[in-house]
This record gives structure tokens, C-alpha cells and sequence, in this order.
């Protein structure tokens, strides 16, 4: 009989390992670009700004790489230093899905098995040099681009296409990139 019990609740806790928690029944659905070119997406972006939580918060110079696989996948590197910038640079390995193919504007994570993380992907320019992604709880969200620097006004923008979707604006901060963004306002 525990066996049989154990075996019924594999999929429970499987199911549960998803991370981000609801869509926000208050607000509307996320609003998803049109579609995304993957080989346009793919390669590097410095986490310029987020929500912070557990796995990145006190992390300074945050980036990720998507990187294409053979099985039509992508891995998923995030590497950072742990408070300071004198830190050896870390890398989480991860891979990525694409939940709504042809779109591709809904993504899936997995860093550590069985646990996963889905975002749809809000905003990229037509250059594909800045990304917007969030979770549709709205309790994660990113500000990337392809550059460690993004000027206060194209980052004022980007933090108003999240907040257009419902986001808190001010739970975003900045992800320091450089020594010298340690402590200032606005920062981790």
C-alpha cells in the first residue's frame, strides 16, 4: 500500500516543482512580443536589472548566455560573482525550452531537476540589443541587454514596459555591472 501511495504522489510533487507561482488573477495576461527570431536571441545579455530573489540577489556582474543545442534546445548560463567584484565568476548551467514554437515568446528554465521556470518574453527591440522578460505572476522580471551599460533613458523605458504589464516598478533594481555601482541608489 505505500508503494501504491508513493507512486500516486510522484506526479503531485512533480507538478509543484514549478517555480514563480499564478498568473495574477487581478491583471490581464501578459502581453508576449509577436514572435522571436531564437538565433537573433540567442547568445549573451548582462542582467541589467531584475526583481530580486533568492538565486540572484546580493550577485554583481549577472549575465546569461543562450546557447543553441543540437536537440533544439538551449543552454542556459548564468554567470555572476557572489557581493563583490574581486569574487571568482561563478556559472549555474542550465537549459532552456521554447513552450510556444513557432512564437517562441514563452520560455521554460531548468537549473536543478525537477525544478523548472517558465517567462514570456515582453519586449525586444527590432536589433535585438534589449530584452524585457517576466514571470505572468509579476513577481520576476529582467531588463537585459547586450551591453553591461544601458543609458538612464532606454533604461527608464524598459522599466516602463514592465511596469505597462502590471509589474512593480519599484521592486526592480539595477544588477551592479561595474565596482563603482556598488551601494549607489537603485542598485542591489
Amino acid at each position: 500500500m505505500r508503494k501504491l501511495i508513493a507512486l500516486l504522489a510522484i506526479p503531485v510533487l512533480l507538478s509543484a516543482c514549478a517555480i514563480g507561482g499564478a498568473p495574477r488573477a487581478d491583471l490581464p495576461p501578459l502581453q508576449r512580443v509577436d514572435s522571436i527570431d531564437t538565433e537573433r536571441f540567442a547568445g549573451n545579455w548582462y542582467v541589467i536589472a531584475n526583481i530580486p530573489y533568492a538565486a540572484e540577489r546580493g550577485r554583481v556582474a549577472g549575465r546569461v548566455l543562450y546557447r543553441s543545442r543540437e536537440d533544439g534546445r538551449f543552454d542556459d548560463l548564468y554567470y555572476s560573482r557572489e557581493g563583490n567584484f574581486d569574487a571568482p565568476e561563478e556559472v549555474l548551467e542550465g537549459i532552456a525550452w521554447v513552450l510556444d514554437p513557432p512564437r517562441n515568446t514563452r520560455w521554460r528554465s531548468r537549473f536543478y531537476w525537477p525544478i523548472v521556470f517558465d517567462f514570456d518574453v515582453l519586449y525586444v527591440d527590432p536589433d535585438y540589443r534589449y530584452l524585457v522578460y517576466g514571470h505572468p505572476s509579476r513577481d520576476y522580471a529582467w531588463i537585459m541587454a547586450r551591453e553591461p551599460l544601458v543609458d538612464q533613458d532606454r533604461y527608464e523605458a524598459l522599466l516602463g514596459e514592465l511596469s505597462a504589464q502590471g509589474f512593480a516598478a519599484e521592486r526592480v533594481l539595477k544588477v551592479p555591472q561595474f565596482a563603482e555601482q556598488l551601494g549607489k541608489p537603485g542598485f542591489q
